[in-house]
């Protein structure tokens, strides 16, 4: 009996895969600086979170919310794999060729505490779990219009609980967080509403291009 041949990849899941896993590592980084928006304070990962939340809703509408949710699944390889990596690297010597102020620079940046680390992995399963199920659940009450709104709202509602889980498991009990959370909050909000609709209109386009 002959073997079948495996089943060719989608163009469209294969490059947006690759895409999602590095912004599932360098989301982390960023986060380290905080920008400003208006009289807002918000870590810069949210922009590389944005485009998890729409990368995971491009493939929700063009392959189906089973195919993105394990996308968000084998997404904690990477995530996990970079966080171990990086407590391989702060634990080596540095070579004393290096600046000793470059070397305090990337300690302070890349060492974190268990419970940031933890938090950030168990937020961002729930959040990106939770676009794809309501991002799924939206086109399935109305079909496959209203692509900005399913998209605007399964991102809202996704970071929202992002918030709440990562500054309550990070911060809780090391300073107050009411202020910081509503903060990230209102943040957080703003942006999917303004930078999500469009872009998720960009990702499904290109999506079906690639796939032509």
């Amino acid at each position: 009996m002959e073997s079948r041949a495996p089943a060719p990849i989608a163009r469209s899941l294969f490059a947006f895969s690759i895409f999602y896993g590095g912004m599932v590592c360098i989301a982390g980084v960023l986060g380290n600086k905080q920008v400003a928006l208006g009289p807002l304070a918000v870590e810069a990962g949210i922009f590389a979170f944005l485009l998890l939340v729409v990368t995971s809703s491009a493939i929700a509408e063009l392959h189906g919310r089973h195919v993105a949710n394990r996308l968000v699944q084998i997404g904690f390889v990477p995530l996990i794999v970079s966080l171990l990596l990086t407590l391989v690297v702060l634990a080596v010597p540095a070579s004393s060729a290096m600046e000793p102020e470059r070397l305090a620079a990337f300690d302070l940046m890349m060492t974190g505490t268990p419970r940031i680390w933890m938090g950030g992995i168990v937020a961002y399963g729930t959040s990106q779990t939770l676009n794809v199920t309501i991002f799924a659940a939206l086109k399935g009450r109305e079909g496959g219009r209203l692509l900005w709104l399913r998209a605007a709202i399964a991102s809202v509602l996704s970071q929202v609980v992002d918030t709440l889980l990562f500054v309550t498991i990070a911060f809780y009990g090391v300073f107050p967080i009411g202020e910081l959370m509503v903060g990230q909050m209102i943040a957080k909000v703003a942006l999917s509403i303004v930078l999500v609709p469009p872009m998720i209109y960009a990702f499904v386009a290109l999506g079906r291009r690639l796939d032509r």
